[in-house]
């Protein structure tokens, strides 16, 4: 995972009054047959892009892949549990856009 940069805890407090949190960028690549575990954005809302191979999500309703190129972001609102794949034979990645805890 790289993070590619973040809106810091004081930004976030004047401008959406979420205070203790900061808006954050990282580039988070899956090895060929990795995964990221599954894990619930009940309190941390985020966007996700696939900027180079295919990512595979799943969820409780079932999977669905997004490739680069797609233009098809993956939305994680406070109803989404999921986790991920890369069932490809290269490396996988991702720009992954979210607000979370100032710690």
């Amino acid at each position: 995972m790289e993070a590619l940069g973040a809106i810091d805890a004081a930004s976030i407090k004047a401008t959406l009054g979420l205070q203790g949190h900061k808006l954050q960028l990282r580039a988070i690549t899956i090895e060929p047959g990795g995964q990221i575990a599954k894990h619930s954005h009940e309190k941390r809302p985020g966007l996700v892009n696939v900027i180079y191979g295919e990512w595979i999500e799943g969820r409780a309703s079932g999977e669905a892949g997004f490739k680069a190129g797609d233009n098809d972001a993956i939305l994680e609102d406070e109803d989404t549990t999921h986790w991920f794949f890369n069932r490809g034979d290269t490396p996988a990645t991702a720009l992954v856009c979210d607000i979370v805890p100032d710690t």
